[in-house]
């Protein structure tokens, strides 16, 4: 009788890790999209955030900017569902009595949680067609990107460094019972420092290491250069360099959060 070594238990999981995430994706995208919460979520926020990003632009005496504003707005919605789908995602499993079979499933945590946190990305990518098609049919704005392919080549870009915040900050999410508590005041800050709908040049100096540490800022960067013109490669390449950077901190943050959890008993409600 043959026992697996180590070395070969990492290579075996090594090659299941695109179907795992591939098919969590699937499976989380097919949950939430029978969620009304989620599809209320989903469809009516970027649409509240289109109009009033373009009505503030207009306030602003800068018209040519609408295009900037919808995709800004659209950005907005993908990091919503993203932050808040993740943190409901792990609370749903808490309130279900699953999140503790996950945790001590054979399977890393991080790769349980990473197609949870891509899942909400990829239900956050409606927002930013939604938005553009709003803000076409209601205000007229034109969709004179400066590099359509590229934008289209950015925007997975973007929500890729979304969904690795997102992980990291699921990490979080698994210790504490009410993972809204933490989700709620980090929506506003993020996107703001992440430059989604303003550029960081106009936030305090103090400010701008914060931004340029975040893959979203790059990611965001990345989508607003390829709409108004600019740089796109060199944001796409710090974006998932970053971003690499983010989901490996999560798996490390991920194993000391998840013996603290099991310590502090606050996996389960009760």
């Amino acid at each position: 009788m043959s026992t697996r070594t180590p070395h070969a238990s990492r290579t075996a999981l090594l090659r299941r890790v695109p179907r795992l995430v591939l098919v969590g994706v699937r499976t989380h995208v097919s949950y939430m999209s029978r969620s009304p919460i989620e599809i209320t979520f989903a469809v009516l926020v970027p649409l509240v955030y289109a109009t009033l990003a373009v009505y503030l632009f207009r306030a602003a005496g800068d018209p040519d900017r609408l295009l900037t504003a919808s995709v800004g707005a659209g950005l907005m919605g993908i990091w919503g569902s993203v932050l808040f789908g993740s943190g409901g995602a792990v609370q749903n499993q808490r309130w279900l009595g699953t999140l503790e079979s996950l945790v001590v499933a054979p399977t890393p945590l991080a790769l349980v949680l990473l197609p949870i946190t891509l899942a909400t990305a990829v239900i956050g990518t409606y927002a930013m067609g939604a938005t553009l098609l709003w803000g076409v049919l209601l205000f007229g704005v034109p969709l004179d990107f400066a590099h359509p392919l590229l934008f289209l080549a950015a925007v997975p870009v973007c929500v890729l460094a979304l969904g690795m915040t997102g992980l990291l900050l699921a990490a979080t999410f698994v210790l504490l019972r009410n993972a809204n508590a933490l989700a709620n005041p980090l929506d506003t800050p993020v996107w703001l420092l992440s430059g989604l709908l303003v550029p960081v040049t106009v936030l305090p100096a103090w400010t701008h290491p914060v931004s340029w540490a975040l893959p979203t800022t790059w990611g965001a960067r990345a989508v607003h250069a390829a709409t108004s013109g600019g740089d796109v490669v060199t944001p796409v390449l710090t974006a998932l360099a970053l971003g690499a950077g983010y989901a490996l901190a999560a798996v490390l943050v991920l194993g000391r959060v998840e013996r603290r959890a099991r310590a502090a008993a606050t996996l389960a409600l009760t």
